[in-house]
Parts: C-alpha cells; sequence; structure tokens
C-alpha cells in the first residue's frame, strides 16, 4: 500500500462534484484516478481548494494550504510544480494536463526544475507540446480513463433520430461547426438537429466572455436545428449520447486527450473530427469515427452517420470497444508500474 497525495489549486471539488453536476476536465481525472487507487488498496488524500476534510468513495479530500505534516510515499501535482510545497512526498510525479508551452515561463520552469518530478503527458501529440530545451524528467504517456456511466451503456440494436452533438468549450471552434452545418449538413437534411451542450459551469467560476460571445453566436443558428444547452451531469450526458447519432468537433490545438470525445466514443456514439489537436487519437478513422479536416468532408461524413443505419451500427459497436484500453483500472495500474508503486 502506497500514502498517495493529489495536489490542485484550481477550485473546490471532491468525488461528490461528478454526481451533482458538470466538471472540468482536470477535475474530473482527478476524482476518478484517486478514488480508482482507493479501490486498489492505497491511502489516497486530495489536498485541493475545500474548506474542510471530507471523505468520499475512499479518497481523503483536505485543504490545500493546511499544513498536516504527514509523508506521503507519492505526490502527484496537477500541472503546477510549486504546488509541491504543501507537501511532503518521497516521489514527485507532475500531471500535465493541457500544453505545456506555459513551461516556457521562468517561475514554471525553475519549480520543475526545484523538485524534479517524473511527467506523466496524456498522449504523444501532448508529449510534442513540452519545452525541446526544457529536460524531460522519466517522462509517461498514460492517458486518462473513462468510467460509467459511459463504459456500462447497453449496445443499441436500432440507430436514434438523426441528431449531432457538440460537447466541447464553445471557444474550440464551435463556430467552425455551426458554418459547416448551416451550409453542407442542415441543407442535405433539414429535419436533423444539432444540439449544443457547452457553457461556463465546467470551468468554475471565473468569467470567460470569449465563451459568452461564442455562446451568443450559436444563439443565431437556431432557424437550422441547433438547439443549445446548458452542460449536464454525467448521467444525463450519457443519456443524451445514447439519443445522438454522431458527436461533431473540429478538434483544437489545446485538447491533450479530450475527455468528451473519449466518453461519447465508449458510449457508442461515432465523432467526426478534424483531428487537430489529440483528437485524431480518441478516433480510429472509418471505424469508430471520421477524420475529415476540409469542411466539405467533414459534413459528408456527419450525414452518412446521420443517414445509413448499417455505418452507424457498426461503427456504435466499434466505438464501444474502445472501453477496455481506457477503463480507469487499467490506467491506475499503469500508473502504479511508472512510479514503482507497490500494489496491495
Amino acid at each position: 500500500m502506497a500514502r498517495i497525495a493529489f495536489l490542485d489549486d484550481s477550485f473546490p471539488f471532491t468525488g461528490t462534484s461528478l454526481r451533482e453536476g458538470p466538471l472540468g476536465g482536470i477535475q474530473t481525472a482527478t476524482v476518478m484516478l484517486a478514488q480508482t487507487l482507493a479501490a486498489r488498496g492505497h491511502r489516497v488524500a486530495v489536498h485541493g481548494m475545500v474548506a474542510a476534510d471530507e471523505k468520499v468513495n475512499g479518497v481523503l479530500y483536505r485543504p490545500l494550504f493546511t499544513p498536516w505534516g504527514e509523508h506521503y510515499d507519492l505526490l502527484i501535482a496537477n500541472c503546477v510544480a510549486k504546488l509541491f510545497a504543501h507537501a511532503q512526498g518521497h516521489r514527485k510525479a507532475l500531471w500535465m494536463h493541457g500544453p505545456a508551452r506555459y513551461m516556457r515561463k521562468p517561475h514554471h520552469a525553475l519549480s520543475y526544475l526545484r523538485y524534479r518530478p517524473s511527467l506523466v503527458f496524456l498522449g504523444a501529440y501532448h508529449r510534442t507540446t513540452w519545452p525541446r530545451w526544457l529536460p524531460a524528467f522519466k517522462p509517461a504517456l498514460i492517458p486518462h480513463g473513462v468510467g460509467d456511466p459511459f463504459a456500462s451503456l447497453p449496445a443499441l440494436t436500432a440507430p436514434p433520430a438523426p441528431s449531432a452533438l457538440f460537447l466541447s468549450n464553445p471557444r474550440r471552434h464551435l463556430d467552425w461547426v455551426l458554418d459547416v452545418w448551416a451550409r453542407l449538413i442542415h441543407p442535405a437534411m433539414p429535419h436533423a438537429t444539432l444540439h449544443v451542450y457547452a457553457g461556463r459551469s465546467n470551468y468554475g467560476s471565473r468569467k470567460d466572455d470569449k465563451i459568452e460571445k461564442a455562446l451568443a453566436h450559436a444563439e443565431g443558428y437556431a432557424a437550422v436545428g441547433v438547439v443549445l444547452h446548458e452542460p449536464l451531469p454525467k448521467d444525463a450526458l450519457a443519456e443524451a449520447m445514447q439519443n445522438s447519432r454522431v458527436m461533431l468537433y473540429r478538434g483544437d490545438e489545446g485538447e491533450t486527450f479530450c475527455f468528451a470525445a473519449a466518453e461519447a466514443q465508449a458510449a457508442g456514439l461515432p465523432l467526426v473530427t478534424a483531428g487537430l489537436g489529440s483528437l485524431s487519437e480518441r478516433v480510429i478513422d472509418g471505424q469508430t469515427g471520421f477524420i475529415r479536416q476540409n469542411p466539405e468532408a467533414f459534413a459528408q461524413a456527419a450525414l452518412r452517420l446521420l443517414q445509413e443505419d448499417s455505418l452507424w451500427l457498426a461503427q456504435h459497436a466499434a466505438a464501444q470497444e474502445t472501453r477496455a484500453a481506457l477503463s480507469w483500472d487499467a490506467v491506475a495500474a499503469a500508473w502504479e508500474d511508472h512510479l514503482g508503486l507497490e500494489r496491495p
């Protein structure tokens, strides 16, 4: 058994946050990996922005800025190495979530060089964002996992009605998807709908005028079958995925894993993407969706999945087969192997 502490300074969350509403990718990953490691027999704490101790699913959530004096076998810091100052640990790992280019800033690089933690990236694309001049200490590529409810949805025997989903940050090329929908998809299928689940609630309380502007722009597409929704808790999101035929997302250079795409695939929802960022790692082209870069090819792929039942059923089944490789238990085992943790 190892004593493990996660360190996070984003916003308050615990294991109950996944059930209570939408949650950002970093926080979702922290909750899921922490409770999976706890279920595997480790003693796990998350030192974050909570106000008081709370234990959920075997994980103790504690205030980050309170000195506890406990020594851990492993510290896992989310994104920034300066967080290692708030706890004591024998081993240290810096869990990179977004693009690593910010490590070029002196205060981030100096903190990293001071603590010399192992690095964990989410995939091959993510690794390329690390500054070339900065040494990478014991790097590993370990993707996030996908759990329930997405990984336990049953296979469908008949396709749902022709509708599509957009599930990412609206700043990440929602305007491009809306333009393709309005010009190339809606005219060919006027009865099809595009449901946009996007908003600020996934990203804490910080205000982002660009998100508001993107959503206001999307409101102008109601006449072509675009419907705006607030982000959903996981259970409701899984239900929305089962009622849709395709996820449409161009991708973005800021995407280093993309939970929405991985969850959609596990749920059996084919994905059409241009493959920007890590999106080419989430889709098996021609099997669990399509990677099409220009708008015309993107639209044609989407129309095929909206119209061709046999194609949809084949890709639905293939997408659900991605579950095994991205189970949280497999991800936790990869962490144990990378950092030499003794398994209980």
